[in-house]
């Protein structure tokens, strides 16, 4: 993207940068499939928790190098060589995973996935965790763990939220493929396009959802997380009071006025 600045110190294994509002983390390392080995993880980590905080980013795309989006871990991390691996390094690369997911949905800034590949296993949690996902109609999805012996059990966290049990259970279960057009059937993905239009859509996307306030998106967004697990009572209880609060916010005012009197907002954040 034209104009963009590249977070300092250098990624290794990633591409991250800011232009026009719009932040993109690119998964950089095409000829390891873009496993997330642990220290691609850190990166991931770090490059949200640098968005979050960049007051110049209102919305993130997450894509990728290469034709694999991410093959989900990197197993060579996790087998045994020589001598055993201790249970505190596998607990770390699980505990690492959980925590990049966890920040995908917890930045204040929405995340769209933009998937021109294939997504394995946690390459696949990443797509279900982001916000927002848009693929390539040669996009294929899958979590394959149970074919090697290694259940795909935190990538199951994120597919359940995201297109339901029996869908999931069938996938997790066979670890057999779907392809883009099963996975926007699924809820896995909001969009499908050609692979030819599949950085302008999701631009497209980015742009529509950075003309909003953002301090209103961020709002929004962690209400929408707070409130989905809960039951309805509760999750009416949670939204009155967050809209009380929005109601009293500078941009939902001007947001408001701007209605009524028939003009363009001019959102403070």
């Amino acid at each position: 993207m034209n104009g963009a600045h590249v977070a300092q110190p250098p990624y290794k294994f990633l591409r991250v940068g800011v232009a026009d509002g719009i932040a993109t983390v690119t998964l950089a390392h095409p000829e390891k499939r873009n496993a997330l080995s642990l220290a691609t993880m850190l990166e991931l980590l770090r490059a949200f928790e640098e968005i979050a905080v960049d007051r110049t980013a209102r919305v993130a795309i997450l894509r990728a190098l290469g034709p694999v989006f991410s093959a989900g871990h990197d197993l060579r991390e996790l087998v045994f060589a020589e001598g055993e691996i201790a249970p505190d390094e596998h607990a770390r690369i699980f505990e690492t995973c959980v925590n990049v997911m966890t920040a995908i949905q917890t930045i204040p800034q929405p995340v769209i996935a933009e998937v021109a590949g294939v997504a394995t296993a946690a390459g696949c949690q990443l797509v279900a965790s982001c916000d927002l996902a848009i693929a390539s109609a040669a996009a294929r999805f899958a979590t394959p763990g149970v074919k090697i012996g290694l259940f795909c059990t935190t990538p199951m966290i994120a597919l359940t939220r995201a297109i339901g049990r029996k869908r999931a259970m069938e996938m997790l279960l066979t670890g057999d493929f779907i392809d883009a057009a099963t996975a926007e059937r699924y809820g896995l993905v909001n969009h499908v396009v050609p692979a030819e239009e599949l950085e302008a859509a999701t631009l497209e996307l980015a742009h529509k959802i950075a003309r909003a306030s953002a301090s209103t998106v961020a709002l929004g967004k962690a209400a929408f997380y707070r409130q989905i697990e809960l039951d309805q009572t509760s999750a009416y209880g949670v939204a009155k009071e967050i809209m009380t609060c929005n109601a009293r916010d500078h941009d939902a005012q001007e947001g408001m006025s701007a209605f009524l009197e028939r003009r363009s907002p001019a959102w403070k954040q």
